[in-house]
């Protein structure tokens, strides 16, 4: 599976890491999903999110229903790129990017549901 992102989308998602930092900020993202691909279009801030140091979550009761959300994604202040068996016991849509401090294009991940890295592709 590969996962499509601008570079101007992304490098938006690094800035957000960045201002939240020391603690995690979460966004969801929506896009589109085909056999082999998807691409993710925009993000969106959850409503009623919650964050601190180490912990970034939010209430799935209160989300709207919106089938064009594909995932999740998230930044790991302490430099880990891997996802934690909280964020897979979490992990909500199709997909979960992890942005790591210090929130550069090289420390960024995708993972699907089994924890398992995917191809991640930035389109100019």
């Amino acid at each position: 599976m590969n996962v499509i992102i601008k570079d101007e989308l992304l490098n938006s998602l690094l800035v957000f890491a960045r201002m939240k930092h020391p603690q995690e900020g979460i966004i969801l993202l929506r896009g589109n999903m085909g056999d082999s691909e998807i691409s993710i279009k925009e993000f969106l801030l959850p409503p009623f999110a919650t964050s601190g140091r180490g912990f970034a979550s939010f209430p799935l009761h209160r989300l709207p229903i919106d089938f064009s959300i594909v995932g999740t994604a998230h930044s790991h202040p302490s430099g880990s790129l891997r996802p934690s068996t909280t964020d897979l016991n979490h992990f909500y849509g199709r997909v979960m990017v992890i942005v790591a401090y210090p929130y550069t294009l090289r420390q960024v991940a995708v993972y699907n549901s089994k924890g398992e890295e995917l191809s991640l592709i930035i389109e100019s």
